[in-house]
């Protein structure tokens, strides 16, 4: 009777109508043939290393907790590892670390056709390398022996460590033009960003360990913009500040090539804004390139670059970082001075390098400083003057601004003829000389008008004292008559 039984377990298990069949039949092989508690003998506990020819090693340490956790767990050691048993154990020899990985993953492809590797879109890549005789490692994107499910199972650890899985090794998009774009994360610089703390879904919402939607676009710069979209989640209100900008002025226009989130910020390696200037300048340099050139030759830009004095100012302290004005305008020329005055007027930044903070004021003061400062008053009133006003780039320079002093400072006489001649065409190479500049007159530096001046600061409280005491006079004379 027990051997009847026997024979027809055994029937029912070969036609799969028995449940836990690979139960069974795994339970029989690490019996006979060494299985995972077999091995695991040896295999968990740390210290064991194989050797290769070219002197690279991999540890043979198998985490028992996270295999058994696993999807693999139902396989016996043998269902991957065919030639070693409880009984054999061959010697193999590989040139290198890469070989065996590359063997190893062979294996995989017994079980995992094409197929079913094309249900999932990540995969996709894989299958391309292979039509390209290129053998993609399995173990680059999953553990050797903690597989988890990508849908439905169990995830040990963070979503990071999940996500990172696949993206720490080669997967990359390809977009309809034909263009591809690698999706690999560098969890170094990841860990660097200011983003560290957040999960992968928090900005690939949508995508998740039970879903990973497969999108189709044109080209790799419509998925650039798509994606900077979700920036605005969190940073919501950088992002209305951009909307008033020249950039996004010129994207909704249709030029696509205008800098979008990650443009600037990039992807997984955002850092500060401002911690480092020469790395903020640096990303306005991508498509300001000729300008950036003149800047590194200026006096802001060699004191940054050659002194790393984080003292002068870059792009977005006068063209501002999110609300990026167009320069072009009259509206943001007649701004320049409050712009230079950030820095020019402030005692505790100029101070250092002997520099005076009267070269604002003075400008304030002087005729193209006080007219300015009407055009102003009364563009309330829609007026808009015909010329615009002379400010302080029109006699510095805007990018390539240069000493005042030294060999310099010829140059920048015969820049400031031509700009005089634009208001004053009948301006000479003599004509900015008769400007007092930034200076104040003295003994030493425009001394007739130093001496007028002072004969004003006598004569005019004199005059003024005069004519109240006349005042007075010709009112007691008045009262006295009366």
């Amino acid at each position: 009777m027990g051997k009847n039984v026997f024979i027809i377990f055994f029937l029912f298990s070969f036609i799969g109508l028995v449940p836990g069949q690979s139960a069974t039949v795994c339970a029989e092989e690490n019996a006979l043939q060494g299985g995972p508690d077999t091995c695991l003998g040896c295999h968990g506990d740390r210290g064991i290393v194989k050797k290769f020819q070219n002197n690279e090693t991999v540890a043979a340490y198998v985490n028992p907790e996270r295999f058994k956790a696993s999807v693999h767990s139902h396989l016996a050691c043998i269902a991957c590892h065919a030639d070693f048993s409880g009984d054999a154990h061959p010697d193999r020899t590989f040139r290198s670390k890469q070989q065996y990985r590359i063997r190893a993953s062979v294996v995989c492809r017994r079980c995992h056709g094409a197929e079913q590797l094309r249900k999932k879109p990540v995969h996709e890549a894989v299958l391309e390398e292979y039509k390209e005789g290129i053998s993609p490692v399995c173990t680059d994107c999953h553990e050797a022996h903690a597989i988890f499910p990508a849908k439905g199972g169990k995830v040990l650890g963070s979503e990071r460590e999940f996500c990172l899985n696949c993206h720490a090794g080669r997967p990359k998009m390809v977009f309809r033009d034909g263009e591809s774009l690698a999706a690999m994360v560098d969890t170094s610089s990841l860990q660097a960003s200011v983003h560290r703390e957040l999960s992968c879904s928090d900005c690939h919402f949508g995508f998740s360990s039970k879903g990973h939607p497969k999108r189709n676009f044109r080209t790799r710069r419509d998925f650039a913009i798509a994606s900077s979209e979700g920036c605005r989640r969190c940073h919501f209100d950088k992002y209305t500040k951009t909307l008033e900008s020249i950039h996004f002025t010129l994207l909704s226009q249709g030029n696509l090539s205008a800098p979008v989130c990650t443009d600037c910020h990039g992807s997984h390696s955002i850092r500060e804004g401002r911690v480092e200037k020469i790395l903020s300048g640096k990303r306005c340099k991508q498509c300001h390139k000729d300008i950036y050139d003149i800047y590194a030759q200026s006096v802001h830009g060699k004191a940054l670059l050659d002194e790393h004095n984080q003292d002068v100012p870059i792009c977005v302290d006068c063209h501002r970082a999110h609300d990026i004005r167009d320069p072009r305008t009259n509206e943001y020329h007649e701004r320049i001075p409050e712009m230079c005055g950030d820095c020019h007027a402030k005692r505790e930044i100029v101070g250092k390098y002997g520099l005076s903070t009267e070269v604002v004021k003075s400008y304030l003061s002087d005729f193209h400083g006080v007219t300015l400062g009407f055009y102003k008053m009364q563009r309330g009133e829609h007026y808009m003057p015909g010329k615009p006003i002379a400010v302080c780039t029109d006699c510095h320079g805007t990018h390539n601004i240069s000493r005042t002093v030294g060999a310099d400072a010829r140059i920048m006489k015969a820049n400031l003829v031509k700009r005089c001649q634009k208001c004053h065409r009948d301006a000479n190479e003599n004509f900015p000389s008769a400007w007092l500049s930034h200076y104040e007159p003295g003994m030493n530096k425009a001394s007739l008008v130093c001496v007028v001046n002072e004969i004003y600061e006598i004569f005019m409280p004199v005059m003024i004292i005069g004519l109240l005491l006349q005042i007075l006079l010709h009112i007691w004379r008045y009262a006295i008559n009366r």
